[in-house]
């Protein structure tokens, strides 16, 4: 079978890690096949899936059988299923879920023409999830706006959180080779902002070198000429040390802003969570890096309704977003996964609690981002432009405070042209809870 005459469409779902799979499979696939951004003109679909939670293999699900329908509504011959979903669950979906012709894991990427070519050549419904289990891929097909673009600096996780699957499907925490890292974002051109993720980046280098290595991989990627700024996203706070506070605070290539995934604040939650530190741990290490980085933006995320959660517990949960002061934050209903620890605890919380609970954590973060969004009012800030909202009828880009995806935006109007991926000074004339609205001001002015 010739594949280089098929069109092949890519659908990624889940994290942005994941995203940079998708991104090294793009590159696999333009090896022996045409990419296409058009479903309905493609002959093979690949649906690169995520697992982590419930309703993340809903949609996994949904979307495959979605896709599924261009067999008479396009030119569909090869339905993919790869990524998160089959390398944990294959057991259970490879014969209920007969809608996919192919399954691979997220790191037998490089087996898809085989797989494909088998396929086509047999008839058969292929398995080839951890077959290779290794991925040796180095180039990428960049599925960002081409100013800014993920590093993914290291995959799987040690922390063995109680109600998280990641150890389960993604393995043991193991760091990309510092070489290969600087090789990759050299590699990727002229970029404004190089996003480091991983599902816990101040780990970096650990199973490699005996000890952390991150404040050194941020200063050789600052010294590569191609990248503007740095964006740490994914910091586990008991890693976060007077190093990377200086380096931050020191390294202007490193943008101000940081992502620490607390996930709660109660004391006896976070111990049943498996998680490190403590509340007052928490707030000494928000105060201290608000103290030595002056305007850093800091964001985390928190789960809600975990097994065990009583009013009191939720309580000091809300206290701690009204004490913290934190610029951003994000948070989701608790997911009881079978296979984790936390799955057999007592004291399940009902859902209708939970929803009310993440509505009222939700209400209590808005104030406190409004009013952070609220003190830019009238003032000059650097934004990039990363695209037009058409719906809007403006521009919108980001400043230093928002991450792609995850934070809000700011929109404005220019009477300038405005070229995507560049900086420019706008004046903020109106925010809400999450956005901003201005306009760009002239800088002959």
């Amino acid at each position: 079978m010739n594949l280089k005459d098929k069109n092949v469409a890519v659908i990624s779902l889940g994290c942005d890690k994941n995203r940079v799979d998708t991104e090294y499979m793009l590159a696999e696939i333009n090896s022996f096949a045409h990419l296409t951004d058009d479903p309905f003109d493609a002959e093979i679909i690949i649906v690169n899936t995520c697992a982590f939670l419930e309703s993340a293999r809903k949609e996994s699900i949904e979307t495959i059988i979605e896709f599924n329908e261009y067999r008479t509504a396009g030119k569909l011959e090869k339905l993919v299923v790869t990524g998160c979903l089959p390398q944990r669950f294959i057991g259970e979906i490879f014969d209920s879920l007969t809608e996919a012709d192919v399954f691979l894991g997220f790191k037998d990427y490089d087996l898809l023409e085989d797989a494909l070519q088998e396929s086509y050549s047999t008839g058969n419904r292929i398995n080839y999830v951890g077959k290779k289990n290794t991925l040796s891929a180095t180039d990428r097909v960049v599925s960002t706006p081409l100013h800014y673009a993920y590093l993914k600096i290291a995959d799987g996780c040690n922390n063995h959180c109680t109600y998280c699957l990641i150890p389960s499907i993604r393995g043991k925490y193991t760091s990309e080779p510092m070489e290969k890292l600087l090789d990759e974002a050299e590699k990727l051109g002229d970029i404004s902002e190089l996003i480091l993720v991983a599902q816990d980046i101040t780990r970096y280098g650990i199973d490699l070198y005996g000890h952390s290595e991150l404040v050194t991989l941020i200063k050789k990627l600052s010294a590569l000429e191609n990248i503007q700024g740095i964006r740490l996203l994914y910091c586990y706070p008991d890693m976060i040390d007077d190093a990377l506070i200086d380096e931050i605070a020191e390294n202007d290539k490193v943008i101000k802003y940081i992502d620490i995934p607390l996930q709660h604040a109660d004391d006896r939650i976070l111990k049943l969570m498996n998680r490190p530190g403590t509340r007052n741990e928490y707030l000494e290490l928000i105060n201290k890096l608000k103290t030595r980085v002056k305007g850093i933006a800091i964001r985390s995320t928190f789960i809600t309704g975990f097994s065990g959660e009583d009013e009191k517990a939720f309580l000091n949960l809300k206290s701690f977003l009204e004490s913290a002061d934190l610029f951003n934050a994000g948070f989701f209903a608790y997911s009881r996964e079978k296979g984790t620890p936390a799955y057999k605890l007592p004291n399940v919380v009902p859902q209708s609690v939970k929803r009310a609970r993440l509505k009222e954590l939700y209400s209590v973060q808005s104030e406190i981002s409004r009013r952070h969004l609220a003190s830019y009012k009238g003032q000059v800030i650097d934004v990039i432009f990363d695209g037009i909202d058409y719906d809007k009828e403006m521009f919108c880009g980001r400043a230093y405070f928002s991450a792609p995806d995850i934070d809000g935006k700011v929109y404005f109007t220019s009477e300038v042209p405005v070229l995507q991926g560049q900086k420019y000074k706008v004046k903020i004339k109106n925010t809400d809870s999450y956005d901003m609205y201005g306009s760009v001001i002239d800088y002959e002015t």
